[in-house]
């Protein structure tokens, strides 16, 4: 599995933002989930709430039934923080090592596939909507087409349609 895809599994939607779990971090910039989330306390001034946030209980719970392997979180005492996308950018400026640069150039750039992927099917989405309209469109014109064919050649449609056989509500006369 390359690092891209192993990255890829490790990000998740909550509170409609892709964000990454503290454990999953830790995990990638090879230190304990503890030692990452101390050295963000101590550095508290550079995670505003849009870039880092503990989930609540109904979003933690959430969470743990959708992740298959979730022994990480399973262990825990505490409720988890979770990092948006600039707060993974922050987090290289705090655990200030080489493998935290390198992972985060790793992350960054999974990132911005996925945004890629995502604008790409924002595009397909609009052309199959654009295509729709026209054939909607299409189909409105052939309509009018035929009734203007059929106006030519004086076709008209029958109002009722003729009945076969016989008819036994009838009295003979």
């Amino acid at each position: 599995m390359t690092k891209e895809l192993k990255i890829r599994e490790k990000i998740y939607i909550v509170r409609k933002i892709n964000v990454m779990l503290d454990s999953d971090l830790a995990e990638l910039y090879d230190v304990d989930t503890k030692v990452l989330n101390q050295a963000v306390r101590r550095n508290i001034s550079r995670f505003p709430e849009d870039f880092m946030f503990q989930l609540n209980k109904d979003e933690y719970e959430k969470l743990r039934s959708q992740i298959v392997t979730a022994k990480s979180l399973s262990m825990r005492r505490n409720l988890p923080y979770v990092f948006t996308e600039h707060g993974i950018l922050m987090l290289s400026s705090v655990l200030n090592s080489e493998k935290a640069i390198q992972v985060n150039i790793k992350i960054m750039r999974t990132f911005n596939h996925m945004r890629k992927l995502l604008s790409s099917q924002v595009l397909l989405s609009q052309k199959l909507e654009k295509i729709e309209k026209q054939e909607i469109k299409n189909t409105k014109n052939i309509e009018k087409i035929w009734l203007a064919i059929k106006e030519l050649y004086g076709y008209k449609e029958r109002s009722e349609k003729r009945k076969i056989g016989f008819d036994s509500d009838k009295e003979d006369k």
